[in-house]
């Protein structure tokens, strides 16, 4: 079997929207860019996001969008709001979204290790 060659792949975030970010690493991470695309192998690219920090956010998404996850216990719905994330840590707001435009399979965590931030 021969082993698989992951390249590099870079993405400048200055002035790109999240999603715009997260659409261009998430095809790169799956190897969907690649002639030889196959669903079930993981030929993807290693992806590098620069300055995520200056990635922006159309219209009044910073004040209004929120983060939602639920325990399943009554009362364990816990939401963070968006501003909050960006201003603790800019690169979980790209992370997040690429982690979710990935497909939920067990190649996901492997996919979501190539992911990384200068």
């Amino acid at each position: 079997m021969s082993r698989i060659k992951h390249h590099k792949y870079e993405i400048d975030a200055t002035g790109k929207a999240p999603g715009r970010i997260a659409t261009e690493a998430a095809t790169r991470l799956m190897g969907k860019h690649m002639i030889s695309y196959e669903f079930h192998l993981d030929k993807g690219d290693k992806v590098i996001i620069t300055n995520a920090s200056k990635a922006v956010f159309t219209g009044k998404k910073i004040d209004q969008k929120m983060y939602r996850h639920h325990s399943m216990h009554p009362g364990g719905l816990k939401e963070t709001p968006v501003k909050k994330v960006v201003k603790e840590d800019p690169e979980e707001v790209i992370r997040h979204a690429v982690m979710r435009m990935l497909p939920k399979n067990k190649l996901r965590a492997d996919r979501i290790r190539r992911l990384q931030f200068k």
